[in-house]
C-alpha cells in the first residue's frame, strides 16, 4: 500500500480564526469565568458568617496580591462578557447580522471592555 500525499484538513494551529468566533469562544469562557468568581464572592460572604477568624483567613487570601489579580481578572471578565452581551441583544433584533456588521460589531465589542474595563480601573 502505498501513501499519498494528501493534503489535511485545516488543523486549529495553522487555521486562521475569525474575529467573531474568538469573541463567541471568550463570550463563553467568561461567562464560566465568572460564575466561578461569583463562588469565590459567595465564599466570602459565607466566611464572614461563620466566624471572625474563618472570615480573617479568607478575607487575606482574598486581599493579597493573588487575590487582587483574580478579582482583576474577573473584571477584565465582566467588562468583555457585558460588551458582548450587548452585541448579542443587538442580533436579538435581527440587526446587523451581515459579514460586515458581525465583523464591526466585534471590534466595537472588544473595543469598548477594553476601554470600559480601563475607565473602571482609572475611577475606581
Amino acid at each position: 500500500m502505498t501513501q499519498r500525499m494528501r493534503p489535511l484538513s485545516p488543523h486549529v494551529m495553522i487555521f486562521r480564526w475569525p474575529l467573531n468566533a474568538i469573541m463567541s469562544i471568550m463570550h463563553r469562557i467568561t461567562g464560566v469565568v465568572m460564575t466561578a468568581g461569583g463562588v469565590l464572592l459567595v465564599w466570602w460572604f459565607l466566611a464572614a458568617s461563620v466566624s471572625g477568624s474563618y472570615f480573617d483567613a479568607v478575607n487575606g487570601l482574598m486581599t493579597s496580591v493573588v487575590g487582587d489579580l483574580v478579582m482583576l481578572g474577573l473584571l477584565a471578565a465582566l467588562c468583555h462578557h457585558f460588551c458582548n452581551g450587548i452585541r448579542h441583544l443587538i442580533w436579538d433584533t435581527g440587526r446587523g447580522l451581515g459579514d460586515r456588521d458581525v465583523t464591526l460589531s466585534s471590534r466595537i465589542s472588544l473595543g469598548g471592555s477594553v476601554i470600559l474595563f480601563a475607565v473602571i480601573i482609572l475611577v475606581g
